[in-house]
């Protein structure tokens, strides 16, 4: 790789990330039900109907996955804790086998001198609540708060941060408008409700958090450069209202206490009452905000209804995820997030990686190029003055890609889905020397 940890500013932390479901097998240890069983179950959403069943197995592999992780020279894991592995139906009595694993897995990081970067959310709703509406429901936000304090009052002290959400915007949006992941809903009113609640669920549990002191509280947006299709004003604006609500909505709300105007004309009259209301409770302080970046899109506007737009193809390299390869973007909105929106706040990137068709016997090169273009990007913005303090790559490991079931590799390190065995990368081995530098 071209870049080392020495061209980075002293304490800057490096970090992989994973998610719950993803990785850690929900059969196992008392773990209830998700939405994401669900719509795994339902013909047509997930390819081959994959689930998160066995996933990596890492509940059972964890001290192996933690040791390739301090073997690599990260300083700090981006990790999730499962609501429904906390608590099976969402609310009650918590599962103590759950509760004990986190417990042990926090020690296992901290023993390996990894400091644990903690999301108490990464979409695997307990099936309990989505029977209930899910993130429809004006009651998820007490809930969520309950969860929260259940689990880190187990965990919280040893946290070096915590993050209520991962991608309000993949839950709401992608999720109930979309219909792309679960619970697969297609719904403009659904749509309106999941993107507010999702934020009063943050705001809510950033409360409990500062309740039980817990350190170094933060949120995690992900964010998508909107280029207009053409040099047409109507494709112009197509992009601005694509960038309204997958950039500046749930911006707005953390920050500014109020949602884009281009927005709201499409989602205020499905909003739930009393909208404007809450955003007190939305608007906590924080110590940090978490970016996940990936790609940027083309936008052509259409003649349909709000938001009135399409993607189409644009002429960039492309991931095996056919989303192009643009880092630009990703200084892009370090620079612009700081300046317009946190104003100083500590930045991290929290996620930042790519899906290749690697195999152990055909090395990723193409995931080399990929991290160090974007880690120039991250070079740059610091030396714009941006205070960027870490930066995360997706994934540790292959896992359960969602919809896309176990087709599309994001990790440093191979699963072989069949034996489990892992097997570090060019990329792995790549950034080990990088950071060992």
């Amino acid at each position: 790789m071209q870049y080392t940890r020495a061209d980075f500013p002293e304490g800057f932390l490096f970090a992989a990330a994973t998610s719950a479901y993803q990785i850690e097998g929900h059969s196992f240890g008392g773990a209830g039900r998700t939405h994401w069983d669900d719509f795994a179950a339902t013909p047509g959403n997930v390819v081959r109907a994959e689930n998160g069943a066995i996933a990596c197995d890492h509940y059972h592999r964890f001290e192996e996955d933690l040791d390739l992780m301090a073997a690599m020279g990260l300083d700090a894991y981006r990790f999730s804790t499962s609501w429904a592995r906390v608590m099976p139906d969402g609310r009650g009595a918590p599962n103590q086998q759950g509760l004990d694993f986190y417990d042990r897995l926090v020690d296992a990081m901290l023993e390996r001198n990894l400091k644990p970067m903690a999301t108490l959310y990464h979409w695997e709703l307990p099936s309990a609540l989505a029977d209930l509406g899910g993130w429809r429901n004006p009651d998820l936000p007490k809930w969520f708060g309950d969860y929260t304090r259940i689990i880190m009052d187990r965990i919280g002290d040893r946290m070096f941060s915590v993050a209520p959400i991962n991608e309000p915007w993949c839950v709401g949006w992608l999720s109930h408008f979309l219909g792309h992941h679960a619970p697969g809903l297609r719904d403009i009113r659904a749509t309106a409700h999941a993107m507010h609640h999702v934020l009063c669920a943050h705001g809510r549990a950033v409360e409990v958090l500062r309740d039980l002191n817990v350190q170094n509280v933060g949120a995690v947006c992900n964010f998508e450069y909107a280029h207009p299709a053409s040099d047409s004003q109507a494709d112009h604006d197509a992009a601005m209202q694509y960038d309204g609500y997958y950039n500046r909505f749930f911006l707005g709300g953390l920050f500014k206490g109020a949602y884009p105007d281009a927005v709201m004309e499409g989602l205020e009259p499905h909003m739930p009452k009393g909208w404007q209301d809450d955003f007190p409770l939305i608007g906590q302080k924080l110590d940090w905000l978490g970016l996940n970046y990936y790609s940027c899109k083309r936008i052509a506007a259409t003649d349909g209804a709000w938001p009135a737009h399409k993607e189409v193809e644009g002429p960039l390299p492309k991931t095996q995820m056919g989303w192009e390869i643009y880092p630009e973007g990703l200084r892009h909105f370090l620079t612009w997030v700081d300046e317009h929106y946190t104003k100083g706040l500590p930045l991290y990137v929290t996620e930042n990686g790519m899906a290749n068709p690697d195999t152990p016997d055909k090395p990723d090169t193409a995931r080399i190029d990929y991290l160090d273009q974007h880690l120039g990007a991250a070079r740059h913005a610091i030396a714009d003055g941006v205070p960027l303090k870490g930066y995360t790559f997706w994934s540790l490991m292959d896992n359960y890609e969602w919809a896309l079931g176990y087709e599309k590799r994001f990790g440093l390190i191979h699963v072989d889905f069949d034996t489990l065995e892992r097997t570090p990368k060019a990329s792995y081995h790549a950034l080990a020397r990088a950071l060992k530098a």
